[in-house]
């Protein structure tokens, strides 16, 4: 069984299920009231500016200041070539470019407070979602992608994606390309565009010399802050950039978005259009397919494999780590080969999760203890080839002999745990809260106090309805002591309403 992609619309968001067989791989989700600005062009003025940091805020009409960054401002090209190289959300993957046609001479940068001053407007487009507290991130370096090619107006060079192999390929489609006399600027050549011909190429040459002419007028015109050019919705860029030949079916679940698909596709890659399906089964689409007992999976702290052994996902403010565990699998033959074959499972659903919950920053993966130093390199070696199918940037260090992976991956927007969850009301997102012998202990103890500042006779206790029953139950005998030493009755209220069991009111009468 090959890719399919499933398209649910819903009334409030839009989902985008990935399945390679019968894996859910990535999902992607767009709300209708809150689109992403990723790839959308503003024409901001500057804030502030940092010079301890060398970066500055820029109001580009949101509700938060974007955030730019010194060398995402004046970074010479080379330095912009290779950022782009290393991989981006449409081809992460490009490579194999000669680095001196861009730049043949590093300069040194001049500090940020001599180039941007407060008041002055820039030309930027959003490179990262706000996360968190922080707002967007920014760059002056533009990039604008189509079906075949992503255009760079501030670099002058070809590149071609690493994902295209042969090198006979990559020499045509860069002679193909520069036969056509593109306008100034620089291109990479995506993965797509593997076997197509000059008037595919010519399509995308013209439409973004077009787009990217139309929003340099609007920027002369428009008083900033202001948007340029507003990033497609998320069924567009998933027909402009997952669609390929390797697709089986692109199944869609609303009439409305169906004829929408189409005609992108048409427009697009109209020979794939017959691929675009209407799914019309009274089963909704994504419990067809199983999307969404895997989602709620995505959502669970502890993932289990075939095998018995599973991993586990959790969430810091610097890191995600991964800790992979032996589980139910004793294995059958020595205790190595043990180990080796749960990290070697353990690996292909690692990736998986890392796609699908689209983590990003730093991860920490902590293997099982390997002695032997060949199967540290097959484990390494098999989690390396599982990252290359990832559409984002990834870096990856060696296993270590604790068998520990440090990684990075592009965070460009929120992962599907904050897109889809918001802190525990009672546990304010610690996981865990204070027990109820330790809420009682704590509510003895600030008794006396509350008796010793007037001449109270009674004290009522308000306290969740579980730690009312606790304290009428086993704490019985303590809140008696309590009572016949401080000689006044203790009355314990169950409060509802009251979503944090820590949370309690003492007073007295």
């Amino acid at each position: 069984m090959g890719k399919r992609i499933l398209v649910n619309a819903g009334f409030t968001e839009t989902r985008v299920a990935v399945l390679e067989g019968a894996l859910l791989t990535e999902l992607y989700l767009e709300r209708h009231s809150r689109r992403s600005i990723v790839g959308s062009v503003y024409k901001g003025v500057v804030t502030n500016v940092l010079p301890g940091m060398q970066a500055a805020f820029v109001d580009i009409g949101l509700s938060k200041d974007a955030f730019l960054y010194a060398g995402d401002y004046m970074a010479n090209l080379g330095d912009y070539a290779r950022e782009m190289l290393g991989g981006s959300e449409e081809d992460a993957d490009v490579a194999d470019v000669d680095l001196d046609e861009v730049e043949p001479k590093r300069e040194a940068r001049p500090p940020l407070e001599e180039i941007l001053r407060k008041g002055q407007e820039v030309l930027v487009q959003v490179a990262k979602e706000s996360l968190g507290t922080k707002g967007a991130r920014v760059t002056s370096f533009v990039s604008l992608p189509g079906r075949y090619l992503v255009y760079m107006p501030h670099t002058r060079h070809i590149g071609v994606s690493r994902r295209i192999r042969d090198e006979h390929e990559r020499d045509r489609l860069r002679a193909l390309l520069r036969s056509l006399n593109p306008a100034p600027g620089g291109f990479i050549v995506r993965t797509n565009a593997e076997g197509r011909g000059e008037a595919e190429f010519a399509a995308d040459v013209e439409f973004l010399g077009r787009l990217w002419s139309q929003i340099q007028t609007r920027s002369e015109q428009a008083t900033a802050p202001a948007v340029l050019h507003e990033e497609m919705d998320l069924t567009f860029r998933v027909v402009r950039d997952l669609l390929s030949p390797d697709v089986d079916e692109f199944l869609v679940d609303s009439r409305e978005v169906y004829d929408k698909c189409r005609r992108d596709v048409q427009a697009l890659v109209p020979a794939l259009a017959e691929r675009v399906k209407l799914h019309e089964g009274r089963t909704p689409l994504f419990e067809a397919f199983g999307v969404e007992k895997e989602i709620e999976k995505a959502l669970r702290r502890r993932v289990w494999l075939k095998s018995g052994g599973y991993i586990v996902i959790d969430h810091t403010e610097a890191l995600v780590s991964i800790d992979v565990n032996t589980g139910k699998y004793v294995g059958k033959r020595d205790f190595e080969q043990t180990v080796l074959k749960i990290n070697l499972e353990a690996v292909g659903e690692v990736v998986r999760q890392i796609r699908l919950r689209d983590l990003g920053g730093l991860i920490i993966i902590d293997f099982i203890d390997m002695d032997v130093p060949e199967h540290r390199e097959q484990v390494y070696r098999a989690l390396t080839r599982a990252l290359a199918e990832d559409k984002a940037r990834t870096n990856v260090l060696e296993i270590s002999e604790l068998g520990l992976v440090e990684m990075t991956r592009k965070r460009v927007r929120q992962d599907l745990r904050s897109l889809l969850t918001v802190p525990c009301p009672a546990c304010k997102g610690a996981g865990v809260t204070k027990s109820d012998a330790t809420l009682a202990a704590e509510i003895f103890r600030a008794m006396p106090a509350k008796v010793a500042e007037s001449e109270a006779r009674e004290i009522v206790v308000r306290v969740h309805p579980e730690l009312a029953a606790y304290l009428e139950g086993d704490a019985r005998d303590a809140l008696q002591r309590v009572s016949r030493t401080l000689d006044v009755k203790v009355t314990v209220q169950p409060a509802t309403g009251r979503p944090s069991r820590e949370e309690y009111e003492i007073h007295v009468r």
